[in-house]
């Protein structure tokens, strides 16, 4: 803890008042060290909030309370705050997190940012929707297009069925031959 923190918190170190709010964060800061290195930076950023949010509750009620005798740590407090808003500044720079506009939208609308998310499903379903009759569509044109064909052209049919029944076979001898990463088994020539 730096001197503009220590003096933020009124001189007592982080003990009793709202320094326990600062000791939680601590506590949730050590514990994010197991996490990869994106994670712990919006991490940092969560505990840089919680903090400025107890430093703005501490400037709130030194101010609520004001008389000239509190116009020193009215002023560390201040101080406190400025230094930990530009922390959280140098901290959100190291996080690369993507938010769609509409989302901030809402927000500013004063709406929760969920109904985005509902709204996006919504239309993932939808969309899969038109995709999988188009789907059922061609497999019924396919299935036509072979009962014509059949008709007209017997012998064709039957060695494009026996053909693609191969190229099944093959692929599916090429599936089994695969190794678990993706790779396939090479013969060795002896």
């Amino acid at each position: 803890m730096d001197s503009s923190q220590s003096a933020a918190l009124g001189g007592n170190g982080g003990s009793g008042g709202n320094g326990t709010l600062i000791s939680q964060i601590n506590d949730m800061a050590a514990s994010a060290t197991g996490a990869d290195d994106s994670m712990q930076k919006l991490n940092q950023v969560s505990n840089s909030i919680q903090k400025t949010l107890g430093l703005i509750h501490q400037l709130y009620l030194t101010v609520s309370t004001f008389n000239a005798a509190f116009q020193m740590p009215l002023l560390q407090r201040i101080n406190g705050l400025v230094a930990e808003l530009d922390n959280m500044v140098k901290l959100a720079e190291k996080c690369n997190i993507q938010v769609p506009m509409e989302v901030v939208n809402l927000i500013d609308d004063g709406k929760n940012p969920d109904e985005f998310t509902k709204d996006v499903i919504n239309s993932c379903i939808a969309k899969n929707q038109i995709t999988k009759g188009k789907t059922d569509a061609l497999k019924s044109l396919r299935k036509h297009l072979l009962e014509e064909l059949e008709q007209n052209f017997p012998d064709e049919v039957e060695t494009f069925r026996e053909s693609r029944t191969a190229a099944a076979a093959e692929l599916k001898r090429q599936a089994q031959s695969a190794l678990p990463n993706g790779d396939v088994r090479v013969k060795s020539e002896h």
